[in-house]
């Protein structure tokens, strides 16, 4: 008897890259996102320990 073949399905179905079609109208550099949270971070701990 010969065995049966199992076949996985594809692990890449269905799986759409959306960020070539779509670019925003507004684009912030990730060093300014950074750059922002540790101001947001250094601002707490200011406030934290001094008010």
């Amino acid at each position: 008897m010969a065995k049966e073949k199992i076949q996985m399905p594809s692990s890449g179905g269905g799986l759409v890259r959306y960020f070539d079609d779509y670019k925003g109208k507004l684009e912030i550099p990730p060093t300014y996102v950074v750059g922002v949270i540790v101001v947001i971070i250094v601002l707490g701990i200011f406030l934290y320990r001094f008010v």
